[in-house]
């Protein structure tokens, strides 16, 4: 299953992804494969080759990014959702042995497992849902179900201490 919502800042990041690869990235590849081919026997060019290769590569990424962006609906922030974890939030859990995790819940295109990012279509994302801080929440993972409380919901990013 895959949820076709985006934060605003995710939908921002792609489309700059797509300018730049449209505006910047081609151009510059496609001069270098017209030079490359210049050089005369395109055969045994790996210039050439490597050029028109890199270049498909950019084609097929501009026409993803560009049907992704189309079908991608943007989930605002609402002051509504205060107190609840909701589709952008910040959450901070803690299970019984006192471990301590964030997560911030975003659709599939801004997964980012170093910033803690996970998809609403996650397991753990769908036993957040619609929770608010104290409750409990059972997770089930591969190695069985894992038990978390909520210590705090946001909707800006936790300060770094």
């Amino acid at each position: 299953m895959k949820t076709n919502l985006i934060t605003r800042a995710g939908w921002q990041k792609l489309e700059d992804e797509l300018k730049y690869l449209w505006k910047v990235k081609r151009p510059e590849v496609t001069q270098a494969v017209s030079e490359a081919a210049a050089l005369g026997d395109r055969s045994e060019n790996a210039e050439y080759k490597e050029g028109k290769r890199e270049l498909r590569s950019i084609d097929r990424r501009l026409r993803f990014l560009t049907k992704r962006l189309d079908a991608l609906k943007i989930v605002e922030y609402s002051p509504q959702q205060e107190g609840k974890v909701y589709f952008g939030a910040w959450v901070e859990l803690e299970n019984d042995q006192g471990d301590i995790v964030h997560y911030r819940i975003v659709g599939t295109d801004e997964i980012d497992t170093k910033n803690n990012y996970i998809t609403i279509d996650s397991p753990m994302a769908r036993a957040l849902i619609g929770k608010q801080v104290d409750d409990e929440v059972r997770v089930n993972t591969p190695s069985g179900e894992k038990e978390w409380f909520i210590n705090k919901i946001q909707y800006q990013p936790f300060s770094v201490k």
